[in-house]
């Protein structure tokens, strides 16, 4: 049977992906998405987890860049409040990076540029007297303190697939685009399961090559298809260890290279440390972080804090790859972060389908990325519907004036059974939809087997019917962060118990 002619596939399951899958299935267009891995696999899962505006960006004249993703910070903010959070940011001031009044110029234009309404302002710090002080080496006196927000980049991702999917996108994980060709006023997409390796020829009116580090690659296997833009891949490599200081706070530290380093709150007892920048070739997918990368990491730590960290200290790193668009900067910290499209053809001629590639981008701005990459495709699909997600919760953030304490309390009020850190647990990575995996249970034990730290059977039967989670990693490291808090012992228990249930399918 020939397959029917859909309008869109998007190749890449990462957050341009998943984004634009959301977008253009809401303005009415037939959408599939395919994932050659699991979605958020690649880079979309291995951010520094910030919805930011980017300050240091100012120092690179990003202008448009830093000011739009300070809009969308408040627009994903309010979008998504159980997996966004505020987050309040402690900078020592170290005047052989930079000059006190450069900082409060830019944290200046970082107050006033996105037209900031729920966070609050910059304000002083005298670290010899501000609890957030009390870690701090004494040779820094003072700091600067401002606003940016916490994300789960990995459930994001999850989130806009899943309102994709329930708009009427299908999504397809573990499923590779091998080729595309033209055939008259459509492509033909070969794709194949990389589980059990059947194939499948889809019809479609337009691609989006959203295949993030591998976009190149994928152009290669795309008929005719070519680009003038380039991508720069730089990997970036992060550490957790336990948490060092006290209180809800994270830091930003300058470093002697004039780079900057987060320190993160994670995971409730744990803190996050990074990014690095370092250029890489190769295979995207398989990086990992070297001893150089620790040695840089720890020495920025130990630079500015009391209590020195060494690499028994480290409980977990990873590793991901930026696709930057390549801007020809000779430093990987000022190739810029802004995103661009190659569309051919960029306007319809005759009956030639178009292919769009996305170049470069970052998560904060993804929702403008995807309404940009609509617009270019607007002429190919006259009848397009209008943008709609600057005003539309993602699933389970649907909460009363987007009050996240509210929420909790009131779930608190209909399962006061649950533990304070599980209810918590369930809150933050499903939001309103913490009742669709509740409904009916009434005690502890009717969520079934527990696999250690806050893992139980009801979450993983929720991830696998609703969530497209295959095997362990998908539960363990992107829908949830329930890996960093098992025993190895416990991890191999539940690796060996989804092996065995590999073959039951999912239902998402």
């Amino acid at each position: 049977m020939t397959e029917r002619v859909i309008d869109l596939l998007v190749i890449g399951g990462g957050i341009n992906g998943a984004g634009i899958a959301r977008d253009a299935a809401g303005r009415g267009l037939s959408v599939t998405l395919c994932e050659m891995d699991d979605l958020a696999w690649g880079t979309s899962s291995r951010s520094g987890k910030l919805v930011h505006g980017g300050l240091r960006y100012l120092e690179y004249y990003e202008f448009r860049l830093v000011r739009e993703a300070l809009i969308e910070r408040e627009v994903l903010l309010a979008a998504a409040p159980h997996i966004i959070w505020p987050m309040r940011f402690v900078l020592p001031h170290s005047r052989e990076q930079r000059p006190a009044w450069l900082i409060r110029l830019g944290l200046f234009l970082y107050d006033h540029l996105g037209g900031r309404k729920r966070l609050p302002p910059t304000r002083h710090l005298d670290l010899r007297q501000a609890p957030e002080g009390a870690p701090i080496r004494k040779t820094f006196t003072r700091a600067f303190e401002y606003s940016d927000c916490w994300v789960d980049d990995a459930r994001l991702v999850l989130l806009n697939a899943l309102d994709a999917h329930e708009r009427g996108a299908e999504i397809l994980t573990r499923t590779a685009c091998t080729a595309a060709r033209r055939a008259g006023d459509h492509w033909q997409a070969e794709l194949e399961d990389r589980q059990n390796g059947s194939r499948r020829t889809i019809r479609a009116r337009a691609i989006v090559n959203a295949a993030g580090p591998w976009v190149e690659q994928m152009l290669g296997r795309v008929e005719g298809a070519a680009s003038r833009r380039r991508v720069r891949l730089v990997k970036g490599s992060h550490i957790v260890t336990r948490k060092f200081w006290d209180g809800p706070h994270a830091y930003l530290l300058q470093n002697t290279d004039k780079r900057v380093i987060f320190v993160n709150p994670y995971e409730g007892d744990l803190a996050l440390i990074g990014t690095t920048d370092i250029p890489v070739e190769g295979d995207p997918g398989s990086v990992a972080i070297d001893q150089a990368e620790i040695d840089y990491l720890l020495g920025v730590i130990n630079r500015y804090f009391e209590q020195a960290l060494t690499p028994a200290d480290i409980v977990a790193t990873f590793s991901g790859v930026r696709p930057l668009y390549d801007d020809a900067a000779e430093n990987p910290s000022a190739v810029t972060r802004d995103y661009v499209f190659d569309v051919e053809p960029e306007a319809p001629t005759g009956n030639e389908p178009p292919v769009l590639s996305v170049f470069g981008g970052k998560i904060t701005t993804y929702r403008k990325l995807a309404e940009h990459a609509l617009d270019k495709l607007q002429p190919f699909f006259p009848a397009l519907g209008k943008p709609w997600t600057a005003t539309t919760p993602l699933p389970g953030g649907d909460m009363q004036d987007a009050d996240f304490d509210r929420f909790r309390a009131s779930l608190a009020r209909d399962f006061p059974w649950l533990p304070a850190d599980l209810l918590l647990h369930y809150a933050r990575l499903y939001g309103t939809r913490a009742r669709t995996l509740l409904d009916g249970a009434t005690a502890m034990a009717d969520l079934g087997r527990h696999f250690g730290g806050l893992l139980f059977e009801r979450e993983v039967a929720h991830l696998r019917h609703h969530e497209w989670a295959r095997t362990a990693a998908d539960i363990l490291d992107r829908r949830t962060k329930h890996g960093l808090h098992l025993t190895p012992a416990e991890r191999r228990a539940f690796e060996a118990w989804c092996d065995d249930r590999q073959a039951a399918p999912s239902d998402a």
